[in-house]
């Protein structure tokens, strides 16, 4: 496949993860799940992220399930964020419901793990596709949160203005 017909372009590894959830007869869900996973957010960057994510606490009270995987529960939102889709069809693949992930996003979000993520991609080197496929999700995550994309320039995110079509004046 050229990189002119991948859905993303250069994004890294997303058009891969999304072909596989295409044909999940030939594969079993956990598997389905521990490939997307590393897709999503590889071990060399998960070591990168892992430390800017907020502990989550246990409940007094006790009951529930236990808290998902912070790293299985970041690769549900880094999925919602990078293809577009809306929380309520996050695929079941994930092992984490559409709630939880959206829960951990906004509990990341109000923590400024955004934020955080998008200072270690302008302060490391040597992790070309690791820190583009990071600035991507963060500048995603910045749009869906309504805050923009950091920074300035050509890459500078404008909302369109949806209540005419685009191409007619007034």
């Amino acid at each position: 496949m050229d990189q002119s017909s991948r859905p993303l372009g250069d994004a890294w590894p997303m058009s891969r993860g999304i072909r596989h959830l295409m044909s999940l007869s030939d594969m079993t869900i956990q598997a389905v799940s521990e490939d997307l996973v590393e897709r999503l957010v590889p071990y060399r960057l998960w070591q990168l992220i892992s430390p800017e994510l907020p502990e989550w606490k246990r409940r007094r009270q006790g009951g529930g399930t236990e808290p998902r995987d912070d790293r299985t529960s970041l690769a549900a939102v880094v999925f919602v964020l990078v293809s577009g889709c809306p929380w309520r069809e996050l695929p079941p693949v994930f092992g984490v419901s559409r709630a939880t992930a959206h829960r951990r996003f906004a509990a990341w979000t109000a923590a400024g793990v955004w934020e955080a993520l998008g200072a270690i991609t302008a302060s490391e080197d040597g992790w070309d596709r690791e820190l583009a496929w990071l600035d991507k999700v963060c500048r995603a995550a910045l749009l869906r949160t309504g805050t923009g994309v950091r920074g300035g320039g050509g890459d500078a995110a404008v909302r369109r203005d949806r209540s005419r079509p685009s191409g007619t004046t007034t």
